[in-house]
């Protein structure tokens, strides 16, 4: 099944991870597949539903129109979507908060979905560098985000990084099991691909997510699933430990974001 639920639509390029999680193959379709993000931006917030597809299928995933979707908090906080268009529900009066947890109920074939995810605090990032890396005689860079882990130990990180406006997205996941309170050491690994090195002139945007335990788990096995790519590029269909029950895909995140941008010179 065509399961690297867009995020929104990503074509993911490479992408490295700190462990290996097990994934669960199969090719149905018709699935519930759910997309929802919280952030600690202002509003309004998206929750996207479609179905899925099987495996050997085009990317065209038929939209869920006609759900009922309602976003509570652990301070009594209470907000019922409205679908948009295209199988897209907006949130009306949900204001985020880092610490809170965030429960999502989904309705819809008589069948009932519900996640949770807890928005982490926001650590800044504060500049990207330039990690020039020389193979063959070429250079090619990685990108190193500054920022600074918290004493306590369990943050998680996602990144996404975008190079020239291009949808095409590497992403990474880090955690603090090492470095854990100290200045990042770890660079975003980019592609050795020729056409798709970072090189000078370019420029670079970076988000970083602070993402629960269960997101960061769910994104480390999206990168698996993209590194473990078939021949032709195809993609191995398998199930990211997705944290929404009663068998749909997708995730539901409450995360924080920041972003920076560099130019390679």
């Amino acid at each position: 099944m065509k399961k690297l639920f867009y995020l929104t639509c990503l074509i993911i390029l490479f992408a490295s991870c700190e462990k290996e999680v097990d994934l669960d193959l199969d090719n149905k379709s018709g699935t519930l597949v759910i997309e929802g993000n919280i952030t600690d931006q202002p509003g309004p917030y998206y929750v996207r539903l479609t179905r899925s597809v099987p495996f050997t299928s085009t990317n065209q995933y038929p939209p869920v129109t006609h759900a009922f979707i309602t976003i509570t908090d652990t301070q009594g906080q209470t907000d019922t979507l409205q679908h948009i268009g295209e199988g897209r529900y907006q949130t009306s009066n949900l204001h985020s908060v880092p610490g809170h947890t965030y429960n999502l109920l989904v309705k819809t074939a008589d069948i009932s979905y519900t996640a949770q995810s807890t928005m982490p605090t926001a650590v800044d990032l504060e500049s990207l560098q330039q990690d020039p890396v020389k193979m063959g005689g070429d250079t090619t860079y990685n990108i190193l985000p500054i920022f600074n882990d918290p004493a306590s130990l369990g943050n998680r990180y996602f990144f996404v990084l975008t190079a020239n406006g291009h949808t095409k997205k590497i992403l990474q996941t880090i955690s603090d099991n090492v470095n854990n309170g100290l200045v990042n050491q770890r660079s975003i690994t980019t592609s050795r691909e020729e056409d798709d090195k970072i090189k000078v002139g370019d420029r670079v945007n970076v988000e970083m997510q602070c993402v629960d335990e269960r997101m960061y788990n769910y994104y480390t096995a999206l990168i698996q699933i993209t590194a473990d790519r078939g021949p032709g590029g195809s993609v191995t269909p398998a199930n990211p430990p997705s944290n929404i029950n009663s068998g749909a895909l997708g995730y539901f995140s409450a995360h924080t974001t920041r972003s920076s941008n560099i130019e390679i010179r």
